[in-house]
């Protein structure tokens, strides 16, 4: 991925995500979202928003809708907020890697391992 690639990620992921918490008003955006990644084409012409809403399965499923309904809001103040020719195409995913590492981590710390007894080394 080249840096000019990474900036631009970094300056979607960061306008989507200031248009979600401050100007997108659509009720069906419930618990809390945030924008974990974006990863756009090597020719901008399209980028995937990934989206992490905590909440159940409605509200993450509602959200996604939401989102999709608000790109061309979303892709016209992109437009106008950053030095870029053209937006590219939007398209919205949920993120449910944080959801599933927290799981895994309760899993984890719900396991009854005694810690192990420290290996001595034989005397010579």
């Amino acid at each position: 991925m080249s840096r000019r690639t990474e900036r631009i990620n970094s300056q979607l992921r960061t306008e989507i995500s200031k248009m979600i918490a401050n100007e997108i008003k659509d009720p069906r955006i419930s618990g809390i979202v945030s924008i974990t990644r974006v990863d756009t084409t090597g020719d901008l012409s399209s980028a995937t928003v990934y989206v992490s809403v905590y909440g159940t399965d409605l509200e993450k499923r509602n959200t996604i809708k939401a989102l999709a309904s608000a790109t061309r809001f979303i892709q016209s103040e992109l437009l106008r907020r950053l030095s870029i020719r053209r937006t590219p195409y939007l398209s919205f995913r949920l993120d449910e890697s944080i959801e599933e590492a927290n799981k895994i981590h309760a899993l984890l710390d719900s396991l009854d391992i005694p810690p192990e007894e420290p290996q001595q080394e034989p005397s010579h």
